[in-house]
């Protein structure tokens, strides 16, 4: 009886200590560095000088927090990583194989290593770092699908992001020879995160429809 009563408590304990651990790694977790959006949009600022680049990084970052919602993901977290992906891109402009090698320098110790790595995964032709996660291939989804909105609202008549309609993108993604640099196959990337097609096009242009002002569309 009291060798019984005796297992139970060591088993309660030990339970208590697993707990505990748990919630010490979780807490590390959460502790990680992480920049707050404006001293991470002062950063992008530091680093780009071109409006289109900055927009582009506003786009993404649009997208990847809608992407986010859509999952039930960390909002914050991907959209922050959709705002710092191209912030090494002027300067790796002519040398795409230190795209996001370079941001890596920039970052370290600023943001947790699984966002670096989520942004080497997104030139993972030149990085060799193969998107694996959610975070990693809604990004790559991302960072195209905003290049194909971009120029939907341009040959729009009015040049306004208010005016594209999900099946104005629908349309122009099947046509091949509009916005080449889009590519589909990496816009296709969102299906193999469990977001369908269509209605990735709709969380992307409902995203950069909040951002319209600030990028001129």
């Amino acid at each position: 009886m009291h060798e019984a009563i005796l297992f139970a408590v060591i088993l309660e304990n030990l339970q208590f200590r697993y707990i505990l651990l748990q919630l010490f790694k979780t807490n590390e977790n959460l502790s990680d560095v992480m920049l707050t959006r404006n001293e991470a949009l002062n950063l992008v600022k530091n680093n780009v000088s071109k409006r289109n680049v900055l927009f582009h990084m506003l786009a993404v970052e649009a997208i990847m927090r809608g992407a986010a919602k859509y999952l039930g993901e960390n909002e914050e977290q991907w959209a922050l990583i959709g705002l710092l992906h191209d912030i090494d891109y002027e300067k790796t402009e002519a040398t795409p194989e230190r795209h996001s090698l370079l941001t890596e320098e920039i970052l370290k110790g600023l943001v947790p290593e699984v966002l670096i790595k989520a942004i080497k995964a997104h030139n993972f032709r030149h990085t060799g770092v193969m998107p694996e996660t959610r975070m990693e291939k809604a990004l790559i989804a991302s960072d195209a699908i905003s290049g194909l909105l971009v120029a939907c609202a341009l040959v729009m008549p009015s040049k306004k992001l208010a005016d594209v309609k999900v099946e104005t993108v629908a349309k122009k993604f099947k046509d091949k020879d509009f916005a080449r640099g889009a590519e589909r196959e990496r816009i296709l990337v969102c299906e193999e995160i469990g977001i369908p097609r269509e209605k990735f096009f709709e969380i992307a242009l409902n995203g950069l429809k909040t951002i319209a002002s600030e990028i001129g569309l």
